[in-house]
């Protein structure tokens, strides 16, 4: 096996491989680690819809009860049901493109729905999960890979920050806002603010990640890295990138990393509020990473046959986020067919109403790039506002604008 699958075992599982040729026990363990979840995976809510008790976690979801938990399956019927109708639009010509999050809606609705008024989610540009979850009017998502705008939620109202496309580059952001709150004194008890910020297995290969850990840790921010590991960084699997679980590090930088199964929204849901509680109490960052796996291709630009086989997504098929909530639910009685059948209906309508909406948005004034680039107009602004509109009169049908 050439030296760059080699990966260091979980703890305790043997010692890592030195020697230039790793024991085939060293490789088993070290891709298990990196490929199985491994046995520091945290778990709730087994593929098979069965609760698991733990004794660390539990008490972080002592409210969820039976209604709670409809609430968290609706919640990701209703966004996997959205991004399918954006990918079919995609195909059909009406968005440029289109980032999926199909499999990993347990990892965004549990830690999305873990925040609070006050936080702040700082988002890659697959968090369309996290962005409903914030309140963020799906329709708002939707512009951006329409290419009509670049997101026009209101930011702090929702506490849900604009997509990044540079990827890695949103962590640099959420250190400097989170050593913020540290500074402004928004930190040290069960009411203060905690940052969350969003990014993928790829990502943590980028000098920015890097650079938002060491931040960070220097000045205990109130930051919770969220790594969600869906296995492969475009056409680069984990394995590619790291030696050792991606969680393990944090340990290097001198906060406390976690990995979750990113398919069980119980569990995101329960580690995504203890982390934000470390925070909010001033204990500084902590990593969480959750364990997923990205169930279409990277964008739709993207072929994900060429590079992974169909087997390994049957397998993940069986680990699915949503399919475990609804046996569990079914299994104690919790649902019946009645419940679940009017999920899949609202679901449908949610698509409809966003599809018509696509259909029909407005295509925005060339003069509207300009607009809230600065909180005040600039005379080079103007100018370059009025050389640009000048210009575009000059086209045949420029007055239909």
């Amino acid at each position: 096996m050439p030296s760059e699958h080699w990966t260091h075992p979980e703890p305790g599982d043997g010692p890592a491989a030195v020697a230039a040729q790793p024991s085939p026990e060293q490789v088993i363990a070290g891709l298990r680690a990196t490929s199985e979840g491994g046995a520091e995976l945290t778990q709730l809510l087994t593929p098979e819809g069965e609760r698991v008790s733990s004794p660390q976690f539990d008490r972080y979801v002592d409210d969820i009860d039976a209604e709670a938990l409809k609430g968290l399956y609706r919640d990701m019927v209703l966004v996997r049901r959205a991004d399918r109708e954006a990918n079919a639009m995609q195909r059909q010509g009406q968005l440029g493109i289109w980032v999926p999050l199909l499999g990993q809606e347990a990892a965004q609705i549990g830690s999305g729905r873990a925040l609070r008024k006050g936080d702040m989610a700082f988002p890659s540009y697959r968090e369309h999960g996290v962005a409903y979850a914030r309140g963020v009017d799906l329709k708002e998502v939707l512009g951006i890979f329409r290419c009509t705008d670049h997101g026009g939620w209101d930011y702090k109202a929702h506490g849900f920050h604009p997509y990044t496309i540079v990827i890695g580059n949103q962590v640099l952001n959420a250190a400097g806002y989170a050593m913020g709150q540290k500074f402004e004194g928004k930190v040290g008890d069960d009411d203060s603010e905690a940052t969350i910020c969003y990014f993928g297995d790829g990502a943590t290969s980028q000098g920015d990640v890097h650079e938002g850990f060491v931040w960070a840790a220097v000045y205990d921010a109130p930051l919770v890295f969220f790594c969600q590991n869906n296995q492969w960084a475009i056409s680069e699997p984990t394995e590619r990138q790291s030696r050792l679980p991606l969680y393990q590090r944090a340990r290097g930088y001198g906060f406390p990393g976690i990995r979750v199964d990113g398919n069980d929204v119980l569990a995101c849901l329960a580690v995504s509020r203890w982390a934000l509680e470390e925070c909010r109490h001033g204990n500084g960052p902590v990593l969480l990473e959750a364990f997923t796996y990205r169930m279409d291709a990277h964008t739709t630009t993207d072929d994900p046959t060429r590079y992974r086989l169909s087997d390994e997504l049957e397998e993940w098929k069986l680990k699915d986020p949503i399919e475990r909530v609804r046996a569990y639910l079914a299994r104690g009685g919790g649902a019946d067919q009645a419940f679940f059948d009017q999920v899949q209906a609202d679901s449908d309508a949610f698509a409809a109403e966003l599809r018509e909406y696509c259909f029909n948005m407005p295509e925005p004034p060339p003069e509207r790039i300009f607009s809230n680039v600065y909180a005040e107009s600039t005379p080079l602004l103007d100018a370059q506002r009025e050389e640009f509109l000048s210009y575009m009169d000059g086209f045949v049908g420029a007055g239909e604008h």
